[in-house]
């Protein structure tokens, strides 16, 4: 669910749009981490992709769901009609043509329901016809079928129904899962987009800064040259410091306007949007310790990664079933029923004239000689399951080493934030004091740029410790699907995703 500030932001970019398409004048909208966020989740291409790849999976769950019930078909023919000269044979062994002139109108209803217990399918059906023979001698005949129970069940066969009722309700929950996860992957995608900006845009200050304060002290400096309490070296220094500093300028224009490019294209934002980023806090200062435990627990437990291992376990099982299901085929097929012939149609609907109408036939493939290919294909079904096998449990190890790394690392990553904060007052103070000690003569240039490029490395791994912080935490978010910080589990509004 979007706060307010969130709305209002995507409700000021798209009315922004629809209002004014062709705009001269280049706006500029404050935006926050949180905005980035959510307007990721909300517009980016990746979350079109990912909702429509939900919308796949639920339809084809629909599909499967509708193979467990009856299903309801009608067969017509409305008319058909035939006139021809067929040839016919005499008792002497002669050959003459006689005309066939005919039209006929079929109508059937059938209802089949598929047997998942046994993988055959039971169908009902009900039909009548109805054949007018034209001529001189014309006639009507009829036709009716009130019922007919026909079964159709395979004899040590394959049951695809069996083994779709295991694997299609995991790739539906797999397909859920992974919603919430892409939801939690775009986050992250939008959460380096936006620290990508910000970054650019302290290196930006920072050189609008580096800039002034080295005009500012090569001013400073020609006037103690002139006075000889400068030396001719330390003034070229300066004014090469001057050109460096006029240079990298150049270059932290360059570089946010490009990374302001990626946020904008990402988040759906045209060009005369300029996005203005504002350094976040993290959600809370009470950052809790987490258990490796319990996260690999809330993994195992939400994440499409264990319905996606589950899965593939069961389709390399249905692959093994359909290899040795094929060397055998014996199908069974019985039906019973009732059936009328007559000319009319009241005396062909009475039960008085119908008669038994029964089949019963077992069909047998056995190969006598295959020179092993059935056997081959069970072998290499059975090969592929043990790869698998093979593979998910080297996956499992390596999904679980994952989280324990990740935890350990949001553990670890408050008490980085707060030294590189230290670390980023300190140097900025140092620097300050560092440019007073230089007009004052007290400090010479070496030891001046040295304050100034730590104060910048400084600012730049505060900015740095302060992404990986919300990156860790997302991060764990996307593996558990689970909300730590508000001890929640994370959700979607899959009804209003398919509407």
């Amino acid at each position: 669910m979007m706060n307010k500030p969130t709305r209002y932001f995507i409700l000021t970019v798209s009315g922004f749009f629809l209002c004014c398409p062709t705009v001269n004048a280049r706006d500029t909208i404050r935006i926050s981490l949180n905005d980035a966020i959510e307007t990721g989740i909300a517009r980016s291409v990746d979350a079109v992709v990912a909702r429509n790849e939900y919308v796949s999976a639920y339809w084809g769950y629909k599909t499967y769901k509708t193979e467990l019930l009856p299903e309801v078909v009608m067969n017509t023919v409305l008319p058909h009609y035939s006139k021809s000269y067929n040839s016919i044979q005499n008792p002497d062994g002669t050959y003459n043509y006689v005309s066939n002139d005919y039209n006929q109108i079929d109508a059937a209803l059938s209802i089949t329901q598929n047997i998942p217990l046994t993988g055959g399918t039971l169908t009902i059906e009900s039909s009548l016809d109805r054949l007018r023979q034209n001529g001189q001698n014309s006639l009507t005949h009829y036709k009716f079928v009130p019922a007919k129970l026909s079964l159709e069940q395979p004899i040590f066969g394959f049951n695809r129904v069996k083994w779709l009722q295991r694997i299609e309700p995991v790739k539906y929950a797999e397909a859920r899962q992974k919603l919430i996860s892409d939801q939690e992957e775009i986050a992250l995608m939008a959460i380096e987009h936006y620290f990508n900006l910000l970054l650019g845009r302290i290196n930006l200050d920072m050189a609008e800064q580096n800039r002034n304060n080295a005009e500012r002290l090569y001013i400073i400096s020609e006037a103690r040259y002139q006075k000889g309490q400068l030396s001719q070296v330390d003034l070229l220094q300066m004014q090469a410091s001057l050109f460096k500093a006029e240079s990298s300028l150049t270059d932290a224009r360059a570089s946010f306007d490009s990374r302001m490019f990626q946020l904008r294209s990402f988040l759906g934002i045209g060009e005369e949007i300029i996005l203005e980023p504002i350094v976040p806090e993290f959600i809370t200062l009470d950052i809790p310790r987490l258990s490796y435990d319990t996260v690999l627990f809330m993994a195992l437990e939400n994440n499409a990664f264990t319905q996606n291992i589950r899965k593939r376990i069961f389709e390399a099982s249905r692959d093994v079933s359909q290899a040795r299901a094929d060397r055998w085929d014996i199908k069974l097929f019985a039906s019973f029923g009732m059936s009328g012939q007559e000319d009319r149609l009241q005396d062909v609907i009475n039960r008085n004239n119908w008669r038994n109408d029964q089949v019963i036939t077992v069909g047998i493939r056995m190969p006598i000689l295959d020179w092993g290919k059935g056997k081959g294909k069970v072998r290499i079904a059975e090969a592929n399951k043990e790869v698998v096998l093979s593979k998910t449990e080297k996956e499992q190890i390596d999904f679980n080493q994952d989280i324990f790394l990740r935890v350990q690392y949001f553990n670890n990553q408050p008490e980085q934030l707060r030294l590189a904060r230290e670390t980023d007052e300190i140097a900025q103070q140092r620097y300050n004091v560092s440019v007073e000690a230089f007009i004052l003569g007290k400090l010479d240039i070496l030891n001046l740029n040295d304050s100034q490029t730590a104060k910048d490395e400084a600012r730049r791994n505060y900015i740095n410790q302060m992404f990986l912080l919300w990156s860790y935490y997302y991060q764990i978010r996307s593996l558990t699907l689970h909300d730590f910080l508000q001890d929640k589990k994370l959700s979607v509004d899959y009804n209003q995703i398919i509407e």
